[in-house]
């Protein structure tokens, strides 16, 4: 089955470009929670965009909100998401057909919507001029594509160069993260907020997990392939 991917370093660089993504974020995320002071920050209860409010403690969407270093959180999100496209892009050849420019698509989404999460932040200020509109499409952007593109990646993992395995893991991320869409947005509407932060990983998790797995795999496929070429047809007809 022909592959939808570049070869060589460019798409070497892409896989680990795709791969640097989630652990940026992850990393920012550590170090920012660990510096909320009062009260601790809790993954389960919090929102994970209060994580980059900066400036003094704030009630923002029902919760108190204190990020020392949310600064660091707002980079992570923006480094993500760049990485994301730029990887994507080194790794997918659209000219594959139509499998890889949907793929495409799909990260520009979710990329492009990490990245407004990151530069507007859900705050009151945002909220009063109108801005948190582009914190809000970009986080539902994310949600939604990110996940979209989990299944699509699985589903043709094959051709990408996931084993079996991870391309049934990575439908099975990307179908967890949808379900999860639904049950986040009705626990926000109904102003319930049991446990937000526990529902809004939910579906974030997921794609990033999805995102790891991409690149971890691609990167392997082309090592791979480099250190383990085809053999030439002239060769195996001699044989």
């Amino acid at each position: 089955m022909n592959s939808i991917v570049r070869s060589g370093a460019t798409a070497r660089a892409g896989a680990l470009l795709i791969l640097l993504g989630p652990l940026v974020s992850w990393t920012a995320e550590f170090v920012t929670a660990a510096a909320w002071q009062d009260l601790p920050y809790s993954p389960l209860y919090n929102w994970v965009s209060h994580l980059g409010l900066t400036g003094p403690a704030q009630t923002a969407f029902g919760q108190v909100a204190n990020s020392p270093l949310g600064a660091v959180m707002d980079t992570g999100w923006v480094i993500y998401g760049s990485l994301l496209v730029i990887g994507a892009f080194l790794v997918f050849d659209p000219r594959k057909g139509t499998r890889p420019v949907v793929i495409l698509i799909l990260a520009l989404l979710a990329g492009v919507g990490v990245l407004l999460v990151g530069i507007f932040q859900g705050s009151n200020t945002n909220v009063d001029n109108g801005l948190i509109a582009f914190h809000t499409v970009g986080a539902q952007s994310v949600m939604l594509a990110g996940n979209i593109m989990a299944i699509a990646v699985g589903a043709g993992g094959t051709r990408i160069g996931l084993t079996r395995g991870r391309s049934i893991t990575s439908m099975a991320l990307g179908t967890a993260g949808l379900i999860a869409f639904p049950l986040f947005m009705a626990d926000v509407f109904t102003g319930w907020m049991w446990n937000i932060g526990l529902f809004e990983r939910a579906v974030i998790y997921p794609i990033m997990i999805g995102h790891a797995l991409l690149g971890s795999s691609v990167a392997a496929a082309q090592r791979h392939r480099a250190t383990h070429p085809p053999t030439p047809l002239t060769a195996r007809v001699v044989s």
